[in-house]
């Protein structure tokens, strides 16, 4: 007998920040009240920075390479005999599942047998107006979450998907000035980005359509209160990767693949609580198992976040790695080839391994640099180097040496390589050791007889047909648009 607890998984789409994070030109008074009576992890990761493979590791509780073709952005997504999902295993326990606004995505889950999104059952009928002067999307998710409410039976227990839309580009220009916003409200803009009124706006811009999914966000706690349901439902807020700019999304770096989470659940635990503890997506599939009495496989790599909750506090700093990687993201290189990185993360360093370090790491310049997506930033930072002015550009664009190795409390933007420097080569040699041992125990291609199988795995036919190198040299290649 499944016991009568709720799970609303909230999920944005390129978001890296919220107000409870102290992020002062975002205002999320609401996801700001989950966290202030619920946790606020501040180590929590994605498994690989960018949206397809990120939500494949929600889904199946794998890491990015265990997922076969998943692991690649543009895929054909595995079929129900390759890839468990926690829905379908939910599903079949007696938990009423389903989402609203984006599931898992970009790619094809048809091809190869499955019906339905991976990330369950479709509620999105329900549309409404966008605000004026905005490109948020017109999907009215908290309407869609209530005809998912009323389609279940009083006692059964429901885990949703709230995949929000926003803050995805692209953005209305000014949208940000143009609904009240202030270039004063940023107090910090990062390193690798030029502080410019261009680069400003374009912050705004994305603050305002997380405004909009904070909003989003509100209605749907609203209406479990108004259930009362809201005391035994779960609720998770978190970002599939970072924010849709240069050197961000798609890119491994701290602030792409360390994302915001909150979780609040008023029957479970007290509020108020930060958790250090280095946690994964890989821990959510475990997570939502244990709440169901669902036997966790013992071939994944996660665990659950329970023993967090509850945890005292001296046990909710135990966990001390978090390992991250990427293989094919977006087209625009010689043959489409990928970019393959791993990563390993700890509470002090991180350490990225880029294994095809002639490779352009955001794509190729004839090309666009199409794993980073069109914004007034990109341009301004184009055209910077054009200029003679390089050093954004090569922070965002430049190719990059095979190991990266950064002091993360010292340098949270991960702005000085010090794999060079001799008082840090032990500790890189360690790393590393360590980094490939635990590849190698959770049977990283990479680390078998056929390293290069994701640049084999076929890809989607009417995306060869538009994005890729074939189209390029042909003169009929388009960037990717989502």
């Amino acid at each position: 007998m499944i016991q009568e607890t709720n799970i609303l998984f909230i999920i944005a789409d390129d978001a890296s920040h919220f107000g409870c994070y102290g992020h002062s030109f975002v205002k999320t008074p609401n996801i700001d009240s989950l966290a202030k009576n619920g946790l606020l992890f501040n180590n929590m990761f994605t498994t690989n920075p960018k949206c397809a493979p990120s939500r494949a590791s929600i889904l199946s509780g794998k890491h990015t390479w265990q997922l076969g073709e998943a692991c690649n952005h543009q895929c054909y997504f595995p079929g129900k005999e390759e890839l468990k999902l926690y829905p379908e295993i939910l599903e079949e326990n007696g938990v009423h599942v389903g989402f609203t606004g984006k599931g898992w995505g970009p790619g094809d889950y048809t091809t190869k047998g499955r019906t339905n999104n991976p990330a369950g059952k479709e509620y999105n009928k329900n549309t409404l107006t966008p605000p004026n002067n905005s490109n948020v999307s017109n999907k009215d998710y908290p309407a869609n979450f209530i005809d998912f409410l009323n389609a279940k039976s009083d006692s059964q227990p429901f885990c949703f998907w709230f995949g929000a839309h926003e803050p995805h580009r692209k953005y209305t220009p000014k949208q940000g000035l143009l609904n009240g916003k202030s270039m004063d409200e940023i107090s910090e803009v990062p390193p690798y980005w030029p502080d410019h009124e261009i680069v400003r706006s374009d912050m705004l811009d994305y603050a305002f359509e997380i405004e909009w999914f904070d909003t989003q966000v509100g209605l749907m706690v609203d209406e479990l209160e108004c259930r009362g349901e809201l005391e035994n439902t779960l609720i998770m807020v978190t970002s599939d990767n970072g924010c849709p700019f240069p050197r961000v999304k798609g890119q491994m770096f701290d602030d792409d693949f360390r994302l915001p989470f909150v979780a609040h659940w008023p029957n479970k635990f007290e509020g108020g609580n930060e958790i250090d503890s280095l946690c994964s997506f890989v821990d959510l599939l475990p997570t939502f198992y244990e709440i169901y009495n669902i036997p966790i496989p013992s071939e994944l790599p996660g665990s659950s976040l329970l023993e967090i909750f509850s945890a005292s506090e001296s046990k909710k700093n135990d966990r001390s790695r978090a390992y991250m990687g990427r293989e094919r993201h977006d087209y625009g290189r010689e043959d489409d080839l990928g970019y393959p990185v791993r990563c390993i993360r700890t509470p002090e360093f991180l350490l990225c391994v880029n294994y095809e370090p002639n490779r352009w790491p955001a794509g190729n310049p004839e090309t666009g640099f199409t794993n980073c997506d069109s914004s007034p930033t990109k341009d301004l930072i184009l055209d910077l180097q054009k200029k003679g002015h390089s050093s954004y550009f090569d922070q965002a664009f430049a190719k990059r040496p095979k190991f990266q190795l950064f002091d993360i409390k010292e340098d949270p933007y991960c702005m000085s390589n010090l794999s060079e420097n001799e008082n840090f080569k032990d500790l890189q040699s360690h790393l590393l050791s360590e980094l490939n041992a635990y590849l190698k125990e959770t049977k990283d291609p990479r680390f078998l007889e056929n390293k290069d199988i994701f640049e084999q795995y076929k890809l989607p036919q009417d995306d060869l047909a538009k994005h890729s190198w074939s189209s390029f040299i042909q003169g009929t290649f388009q960037p990717q648009k989502y």
